[in-house]
C-alpha cells in the first residue's frame, strides 16, 4: 500500500507553522482522540535510517567535533508490500569503515519479526551478531514510525537501536527517456491489450516506472518524454556502437549533475546491425559513472508471430519488456540463465525457466508463446533481493577474488560435456608489445558424434566470463563496456566445426585489465545449453617498454577515454581520447599500438556520422535533450581521410595478427565499404582482394577466404562496368594494395 498524506490527522511536530489557522489556538485546545482506520496504517517495508549526529544534536552537543561522530546507518526492511522477501539488510556508514549484513525474518507477532543473519560483507570485526529482532511503529504520521532492532548472538552483547522511517523505498533512481523522430517507444503498456497472459493478471496500464517502484526503488522523472530532432541526412539512419557511445558520452557529460543513481533511455530506430539488435546497456559513462540504454524499435522486436492473435499488442509488450530488460542490466542483473557464472553476492542457481524480465522469452521450453502465458510483468525473487538488499560493492562489476581461492569450482561443471572451448591468440607467440591492445579469440567446437543446435551469439563476449590474472595480483573479471540483446538466431554446429569470436580483453568496466608489462593467466567459461564449460588457461606476456617515448605515451594511453575509443572503435565526442591516439601515430609509428589508434581514429571519418548536440547555454531545469535545445546532427563522410589515417596498415599481416582475424576483416571491410559508397569502386576491390589473400595465406577457414574472395570479385566487377567511379583516395594513391611489413 502507498503512503498517504492526511493533512487531517498531522501531528503537531509536522505542522507548516506558516499555517496560522490551523496553528492558532493550538495549546488552548486539547486533540480529540480520534481512532485511526486500519487502512491508513502505513506497511512496514522501507528504508529506516540512524544518524549519531541526530542522537548528539539533540542532546544539545555539538555533533562537528569529530568525524567519528559521522556514522550513520540503514536499515532496508522487506517483509509486506510488492513481492516481500522476508528480508532485511543493514549498512553502517563511517569515514574509515563500512559493513553490510543480511537477515531471514520470520513475522513471530504483530508488526515484530526476528531471524538469522545468514550474510556479512566489509568489517566483519566490527559486527560479530548473528541474529536481529525487529519490531516496527506504524502512524499515519511520518515523523513517529520507527523500527526497534536488537542485535544478539555471536558472543557479543546484544544491544538495541532505533530507526527512523524514511522512505517506502529502498533506494533513488532516476529515469530520463527521450527518443528520435523515426522510433516508436513504448513507455507503458495495457496488461491485457494481449490475450496469451496469465488468468491471474490484473489489467492495468503498467509503466516502465510501475515496475522497478514494485523493485523496491523510488522512481522520479524530471519531465515527461521527449523528441530529440533529427537534423539534415541523418533522418532515417542506423546508428553504430560508436555513434550511440558518443550520445551517451553526450549527454551525461551534458547532464552531470543530476542524481547518483541516474539512468537515460533513449529509442532509436535500428542499429547498424539491422534487426537482430533490440538494444544496448551502456556502463559506467562519463566521470560519475552513469548507466544508459539505448532500445531499436523496429529491430526483430517489432515483428510479431505469424498469426498471432493481437499482433499491435504483441510488439508493444516485445518493446516494452526489451526496455525493462537493458534497463534491468544497469543494476548489474545478469541474465536467468546466466547467474552460475561471474561473481555473485551469494551462490545462485540458473533460472533458465525463469518467468523474468531478465530471461529471454525464447529461450524456455516452449518459446516465447509459453513465456508471456505465465509472465507476471516482474523480476524474479533472487534478482529482487540482489536489487534490494545487495551491499554496493556487488553492484560493482569485476570483483573476482573468488577465483583466486576456487577457480570455476562455483560453477557447475560438465565433465562429460561434448563441447571444447579455447582462447587463444592468432599469432605464433603469445607475447604482445607495451602499449597492444590485447585482443583474444575463443572458439567452441562440438568435439560429439551428433549436429548441435545453439545460439549464434553463444561466444558473444557478453555471454562469456572471462578471468584474468596477472602474476602476484589478484583475479580479475574482464567485463565489457556494454550488453546487447539479440535476436534469438540458432545455427547448426556439425560434429567437428567451430564456432568463433573475438574477445577484445584489454579493456572495460575495470579499466585497462592487461596493460603493465608481465605474464598473465586467461581463462573462460561458457554455458552451453546449461552446460558450463571451460577452457584451458592461456599464459600470454606483456613485453616491457623499449622507448622513453613508449614510456611516455604510456601515461595517457592507459586511460578509461581511450580504452572506451578503442573498444568502440572510435569517437567524435572525447577530444582527449583522441588527442592521445594521435600523439600515438605520430610518435610510435611503427609499434603495433600505432595501427589500432589508426583504426579508432578512422572509423567515425569513414562513414557519415551522427552526433547528439546539446547546447552548453540551455536551460538546466532538466534533463531532457529536446528542452535543452539538442538535436541529433549528421557529419559528412571524410573518406579521403579515414583512408590516409590508416595508410599502407590497414591490410598487411602485422594488422592480422594484432587484431586478430575477425576484428581485422571487420575493420578492413568497413574501410571498404565507404570507398565503395563513396565511389571508389576500384581501390575497395583492391582492398578486399588484399585481405582475401592475407587470411587465405594465414589458414583461416576456406569458406571465410571464399566469402571475402566473393565479395572482392563483385566489387571489381561493379568496377569495370562502371557503377562506381574510380577516383584517387589516398594522398594521389589510388592503388591501395600496399606493401606487407614483417612481423615483429
Amino acid at each position: 500500500m502507498t503512503d498517504i498524506e492526511i493533512p487531517a490527522y498531522r501531528s503537531r511536530d509536522n505542522i507548516d507553522l506558516a499555517d496560522s489557522d490551523l496553528t492558532e489556538g493550538f495549546d488552548e485546545l486539547e486533540a480529540p482522540v480520534i481512532p485511526i482506520p486500519p487502512w491508513l496504517i502505513p506497511a512496514a517495508s522501507g528504508l529506516y535510517t540512524w544518524r549519531l549526529v541526530d542522537i548528539l544534536n539533540g542532546n544539545g552537543r555539538d555533533a562537528t567535533l569529530s568525524p567519528v561522530l559521522l556514522r550513520r546507518e540503514e536499515l532496508r526492511l522487506d517483509v509486506d508490500r510488492q513481492y516481500p522477501q522476508m528480508t532485511a539488510s543493514g549498512t553502517s556508514f563511517a569515514v574509515t569503515e563500512r559493513y553490510h549484513w543480511v537477515a531471514s525474518l520470520a513475522k513471530i507477532g504483530a508488526n515484530h519479526w526476528a531471524g538469522p543473519i545468514w550474510f556479512k560483507d566489509g568489517n566483519a570485526a566490527a559486527f560479530g551478531y548473528t541474529n536481529i529482532d525487529v519490531t516496527v511503529v506504524k502512524s499515519p504520521f511520518v515523523d513517529q514510525r520507527s523500527a526497534k532492532v536488537t542485535f544478539s548472538g555471536g558472543g557479543q552483547r546484544a544491544f538495541t537501536r532505533i530507526y527512523r522511517w524514511t522512505s517506502s523505498a529502498f533506494h533513488p533512481v532516476e529515469f530520463e527517456f527521450d527518443h528520435t523522430p523515426d522510433a516508436n517507444p513504448v513507455y507503458a503498456i495495457d496488461t491485457h491489450a494481449h490475450p496469451n497472459r496469465p488468468a491471474s493478471l490484473p489489467a492495468e496500464n503498467l509503466s516502465i516506472e510501475d515496475v522497478f517502484g514494485r523493485a523496491g526503488f523510488k522512481v522520479t522523472k524530471s519531465s515527461g518524454d521527449s523528441v530529440v530532432p533529427i537534423g539534415g541526412s541523418g533522418a532515417n539512419g542506423t546508428w553504430s556502437d560508436a555513434e550511440m557511445h558518443d550520445a551517451m558520452q553526450t549527454y551525461w557529460s551534458r547532464f552531470k549533475n543530476a542524481p547518483q543513481w541516474s539512468m537515460w533511455t533513449f529509442w532509436a530506430a535500428l542499429h547498424d546491425q539491422g534487426t537482430s539488435l533490440g538494444g544496448i546497456m551502456f556502463d559506467d559513462i562519463g566521470p560519475n559513472h552513469r548507466q544508459g540504454t539505448a532500445i531499436f524499435t523496429e529491430a526483430f522486436i517489432k515483428d510479431p508471430p505469424a498469426g498471432d492473435a493481437a499482433p499491435g499488442a504483441w510488439v508493444a509488450r516485445m518493446r516494452f519488456w526489451t526496455a525493462v530488460h537493458e534497463m534491468g542490466h544497469a543494476f548489474n542483473l545478469a541474465h536467468s540463465w546466466q547467474k552460475a557464472l561471474g561473481t555473485p553476492w551469494l551462490p545462485l542457481s540458473n533460472e533458465p525457466e525463469a518467468r523474468s524480465f531478465m530471461n529471454y522469452p525464447y529461450n524456455v521450453q516452449g518459446g516465447q508463446g509459453a513465456f508471456f502465458a505465465d509472465f507476471p510483468f516482474r523480476f524474479s525473487d533472487p534478482e529482487l533481493l540482489f536489487m534490494r538488499h545487495a551491499p554496493s560493492r556487488f553492484v560493482q562489476m569485476g570483483n573476482a577474488e573468488w577465483f583466486d581461492h576456487h577457480g570455476f569450482e562455483q560453477a557447475e561443471l560438465d565433465g562429460q560435456s561434448t563441447y571444447r572451448v579455447e582462447v587463444r591468440v592468432n599469432r605464433d607467440r603469445p607475447v604482445f608489445e607495451f602499449l597492444e591492445p590485447v585482443i583474444l579469440e575463443v572458439k567452441l567446437t562440438n568435439t560429439g558424434s551428433q549436429p548441435k543446435l545453439l545460439p549464434s551469439t553463444v561466444v558473444d563476449p557478453q555471454e562469456v566470463l572471462v578471468i584474468l590474472k596477472q602474476k602476484g595480483k589478484p583475479a580479475r573479471q574482464w567485463m565489457p563496456y556494454s550488453r546487447q540483446c539479440r535476436e534469438l538466431d540458432m545455427t547448426v554446429l556439425q560434429p567437428g566445426e567451430s564456432i568463433y569470436q573475438a574477445l577484445p580483453v584489454f579493456a572495460g568496466l575495470n579499466g585497462w585489465d592487461i596493460s603493465d608489462p608481465g605474464v598473465y593467466q586467461i581463462q573462460v567459461a561458457v554455458d552451453v545449453g546449461g552446460s558450463v564449460v571451460t577452457s584451458s588457461p592461456l599464459q600470454l606476456r606483456i613485453a616491457p617498454p623499449r622507448s622513453w617515448d613508449e614510456e611516455d605515451v604510456a601515461q595517457e594511453f592507459f586511460s578509461e577515454e581511450v580504452g572506451r575509443t578503442l573498444s568502440f572503435t572510435g569517437t567524435a565526442v572525447l577530444a582527449s581520447a583522441n588527442e592521445v591516439l594521435r600523439d600515438t601515430v605520430e610518435r610510435l609509428p611503427q609499434t603495433r599500438a600505432a595501427i589500432h589508434a589508426a583504426a579508432a581514429l578512422a572509423a567515425p571519418l569513414a562513414k557519415d556520422y551522427k552526433m547528439l548536440v546539446i547546447p552548453e547555454a540551455s536551460p538546466m531545469a532538466a534533463n531532457r535533450v529536446a528542452e535543452a535545445g539538442g538535436i541529433v546532427e549528421q557529419r559528412p563522410a571524410r573518406v579521403d581521410a579515414a583512408v590516409k589515417l590508416v595508410g599502407d596498415s590497414v591490410t598487411t599481416q602485422e594488422a592480422a595478427e594484432t587484431f586478430g582475424h575477425i576484428t581485422f576483416r571487420r575493420n578492413v571491410e568497413a574501410i571498404n565499404q565507404a570507398l565503395a559508397t563513396s565511389g571508389a569502386v576500384q581501390p575497395a576491390a583492391a582492398m578486399q582482394q588484399s585481405l582475401g589473400d592475407i587470411l587465405g595465406q594465414r589458414g583461416v577457414l576456406p569458406s571465410v577466404v571464399e566469402a571475402v574472395d566473393d565479395k572482392a570479385r563483385a566489387l571489381a566487377a561493379a568496377a569495370s562496368t562502371g557503377s562506381g567511379k574510380n577516383r584517387r583516395t589516398n594522398g594521389g594513391n589510388g592503388d591501395l594494395r600496399v606493401q606487407k611489413r614483417r612481423n615483429s
